[in-house]
């Protein structure tokens, strides 16, 4: 039994426990959440903090807003232009007469410069040079870029490229902060990514989510990102950032019944957009490869009843004549496996393969046919440019030019509605 003056003793030791543990219990608190997990599950770890993140990346990322050169009377359109600016920017059918004016009110006047769209972008070198979307700059008479720091700038076009909707600008100025480019091959889906932007005009907007999906397929020339990071009208063009704090995607469309985000955003592979940037600083414009065939996806019952086994490659549907593809050999029925040695899985991968080799270059593609593989030889054509293409194109109404569009549109097809006198020559009823 302890007498009483033992236990006086005792009592700074038991106070200095006490002590111990309460200043223990502070610290563990103070730490990240980390939960150990059983063999087969998955850490649960806590929020990331992007703080660090926006201070490295955000004096790189830049507004843009783009000018148009109007007749007098242009404050009386601007409703309309506005109008026809988000109908654009969301894939929306513009109503007849949108942005055509007032005829009364555009006779005369003076020549002025008005406000037509707004977008953000990323400084890809010290000296400049700058991403964004082709869509943000497009019929655009004058670019103003902003930086963070307050300054501006007009800016000249280098090139835009409208299929993956890569454009590059260029502001005179030296020793400015570029970002750090990333590898989209890299990504897994549920990491967390950040992007920086001007939506609605709102300068160095943060907004942060995860990676929904990769390779999400549109039908054209690139696979996306999807994400669940809020996008509205003028994030087009800003960076999509990794946790190393690198740009691994464009911020280009969403998935949207309103107009504004609904959690599904979609952004241009970094390594595709690099691509393309360096043909547009080089010549000022992009060249793609074709061959001149009409695909379709291979369906499972076509796949078994040839023998091929996985319903994989593209399916040959037509072959322009004199084209690359016709003087291969190649011919309708045929199915496209490999590109250059390059597996077909997806027949949108042939038009993506095709249009990114040089025309001009000697590749080899393999086909099946009556139940063999065969390789031929082929000489990879050139994609004409657009303007020359819609002059070319028969068979369009009304002198409206018509855009071929998904994966036909990599490799020479051109689509139109037939005229009355074509329906008589064809004896084709109906629509």
């Amino acid at each position: 039994m302890y007498s009483h003056e033992s236990s006086f003793r005792l009592k700074p030791l038991v106070a200095l426990c006490q002590g111990l543990v309460l200043v223990l219990g502070v610290a563990a608190a103070s730490l990240p959440l980390v939960v150990q997990a059983q063999p087969g599950q998955a850490a649960v770890r806590g929020l990331p903090d992007f703080t660090e993140l926006v201070e490295q990346v955000g004096p790189s990322v830049v507004n843009i807003r783009t000018l148009e050169k109007v007749r007098g009377g242009g404050a009386a359109n601007a409703p309309d232009e506005q109008m026809l600016e988000f109908f654009r920017r969301f894939g929306i059918p513009v109503p007849p007469g949108a942005g055509k004016g007032n005829p009364r009110q555009d006779r005369g006047g003076n020549d002025e410069e008005r406000p037509t769209g707004v977008g953000s972008g990323f400084i890809l070198t010290q000296d400049g040079f700058i991403m964004t979307n082709a869509h943000v700059v497009d019929s655009a008479d004058e670019l103003l870029v902003t930086l963070p720091d307050k300054r501006e700038f007009k800016a000249r076009v280098v090139g835009a490229d409208k299929r993956t909707d890569v454009a590059v600008v260029k502001i005179e100025a030296l020793g400015l902060p570029a970002v750090r480019i990333g590898d989209a091959n890299r990504i897994k889906v549920g990491e967390w990514v950040m992007a920086i932007g001007s939506p609605f005009g709102l300068e160095n907007s943060v907004t942060a989510g995860i990676v929904s999906a990769k390779q999400r397929d549109t039908g054209d020339y690139l696979p996306f990102i999807q994400t669940d990071v809020a996008i509205n009208p003028g994030n087009s063009g800003g960076p999509l950032i990794n946790m190393r704090g690198e740009v691994i995607g464009i911020n280009s469309q969403i998935y949207s019944r309103s107009g504004g985000f609904m959690g599904i955003s979609f952004a241009i592979p970094i390594d595709e957009a690099i691509r393309v940037s360096e043909q547009l600083r080089a010549t000022g414009k992009v060249t793609r490869g074709r061959i001149g065939v009409s695909i379709d996806q291979v369906p499972k019952d076509v796949a078994e009843s040839l023998g091929l086994g996985e319903a994989k490659g593209a399916l040959v549907r037509g072959v322009e004549a004199d084209s690359p593809a016709g003087k291969a050999g190649i011919e309708a029925g045929d199915i496209i496996t490999r590109f250059d040695g390059k597996v077909i899985d997806k027949s949108v991968d042939l038009p993506r393969l095709v249009g990114n080799t040089k025309p001009g270059t000697r590749s080899t593609i393999t086909v099946f046919r009556r139940g063999q593989s065969k390789d031929l030889a082929i000489v990879v054509g050139e994609v004409e440019p657009e303007q020359r293409q819609a002059a070319k194109r028969p068979g369009s109404n009304d002198g409206k030019a018509v855009v071929p569009s998904g994966a036909a549109k990599g490799l020479g097809l051109s689509l139109s509605d037939l005229t009355d006198a074509q329906r008589g020559q064809l004896k084709i009823n109906g629509t």
